[in-house]
């Protein structure tokens, strides 16, 4: 009996050990993050309303007055959190603009299930973990904290949590509440996912504050024929027409063009490497750049995705029957576009690296093209002390985003908007099998983020 008490010691110390290197107010703000992770808030079967209502309970219950806590709700699964705390008006108001909705996640994909968050080797892991779950559990525990430490800011805080920001759909929370309740979320200046920072080799070396985006826009490939009986096989397969067509896009790149933030995000980089990195990236940021640097950068996904347009097929049918020649294919090739680059010169491209007169190139959404935020110095200014202090040796760059957010939408809108986290990763895992952050970089991140909307709200 002391043996089988003393294995319990054993096993339960170390348990117990750990989680008292939580404090409760850090232990307050994991209870947001994993009710928010565990609450589906996928297109096909989740519910944004439920995560939206969910965080307004807990504004509420920390004081806020409920006209103040407002869940909008343009479809049942699509609702939206907009939350306000009143400053005294003397400049106006700051937004703090997070996501609910994630991409689609199975469990037979994944190690675990992806709607339970899972603590494991100094990682949270779970569905929106990274996107962008982490950014509105921030942004809920910093108003919570200033609320119960009775701090009036200089200006009102709003957060909004935001459905549909994954998806081009008339529900798109950002969208829908500039066109029907746009004075609920005006402001000076919006805070937003889209920036964050990069690990490699256990060093924090780049922090970023994406003040510009990349334009998503797809097109859909395809091929018809008459078809036949498989019996009796022809050489104009439509499925072999359009894999090769296919095979003939995946050597094609287009050509690199930098812009003056892109340079400026190379020049600053270069100061963090040695030998060929660092004077690849000096190359590529002088006029014109380096072909052959171009080249060794390029191998880089990351890299690549900043110097150029990029396409990439994504989805592939074809066929209607095991038993019959395929009457179509058809493939899906998602884009993502240089800020400047008109959609008719990329489908223009794609039709001439196919190369095929078989394959019928069409544009599946129109392109929305927005004007990049204003580099604000005070923003940039605060962003570097803080980096400074949290992260030495980080550096602190302007940057195009190369997926899309919906600070695009607010950027139109005429609202300057910037993507700041002060979350930090090795990899990218977002939209992907075991999503998951860091645990100690969500911490930083939380508490860099709380600093931030501090000296934002107070400034004068």
């Amino acid at each position: 009996m002391r043996r089988l008490a003393l294995v319990l010691l054993l096993v339960l110390v170390p348990l117990t050990a750990g989680a008292q290197t939580r404090t409760a107010d850090e232990q307050a703000f994991l209870e947001v993050f994993r009710e928010l992770v565990e609450i589906n808030t996928t297109d096909s079967v989740g519910d944004n309303t439920r995560a939206a209502e969910a965080m307004a309970a807990r504004l509420r219950a920390a004081g806020f007055p409920a006209a103040d806590v407002q869940v909008l709700v343009p479809h049942p699964r699509k609702g939206n959190l907009v939350a306000r705390l009143r400053g005294t008006g003397a400049r106006k108001p700051l937004l703090l603009l997070a996501h609910l909705d994630v991409v689609e996640a199975r469990r037979e994909d994944w190690s675990f299930d992806p709607f339970k968050l899972l603590e494991r080797d100094g990682y949270f892991y779970g569905r929106g973990t990274s996107d962008d779950k982490a950014m509105a559990a921030i942004f809920v525990d910093s108003l919570i904290r200033l609320k119960q430490a009775g701090f009036t800011p200089s200006r009102d805080l709003i957060v909004a949590l935001t459905a549909d920001e994954e998806l081009a759909s008339p529900y798109n929370g950002v969208r829908w509440l500039l066109a029907h309740h746009r004075p609920l979320i005006e402001a000076e200046l919006v805070l937003n996912e889209g920036g964050g920072g990069e690990i490699r080799g256990g060093r924090h070396l780049v922090h970023r504050v994406q003040h510009s985006e990349k334009v998503p826009v797809s097109f859909t490939l395809e091929v018809t024929n008459r078809g036949g009986h498989s019996s009796r096989p022809t050489k104009d397969n439509a499925i072999y027409q359009l894999a090769e067509g296919l095979s003939r896009l995946a050597r094609f790149d287009f050509p690199a063009r930098l812009d003056d933030s892109t340079r400026l995000y190379f020049e600053r980089s270069a100061a963090l490497y040695s030998g060929q990195r660092a004077d690849d990236m000096r190359a590529v940021a002088r006029v014109p750049p380096d072909p052959d640097a171009l080249a060794r950068l390029s191998a880089d996904a990351s890299y690549n995705a900043v110097l150029r347009t990029t396409c990439v097929a994504t989805r592939l049918e074809g066929g209607h029957a095991t038993n019959a020649l395929p009457q179509m294919a058809r493939a899906v090739v998602n884009c993502r576009m240089l800020p400047d680059h008109a959609a008719d010169d990329v489908q223009r491209a794609l039709e001439q690296a196919l190369a095929s007169e078989h394959i019928t190139v069409r544009r599946i959404n129109p392109p929305f093209h927005a004007p990049p935020s204003p580099l604000n110095a005070d923003l940039m200014a605060r962003v570097e002390r803080l980096t400074a202090e949290m992260w030495p040796g980080a550096i602190v760059v302007p940057s195009m985003g190369t997926g899309a957010t919906d600070s695009r939408w607010l950027r139109a809108a005429g609202i300057p908007s910037y993507g700041v986290s002060g979350l930090f990763f090795s990899e990218s895992r977002a939209h992907g099998r075991d999503e998951r952050i860091g645990v100690r970089d969500l911490y930083a991140g939380r508490q860099f983020l709380h600093r931030l909307i501090q000296e934002l709200a107070t400034a004068p």
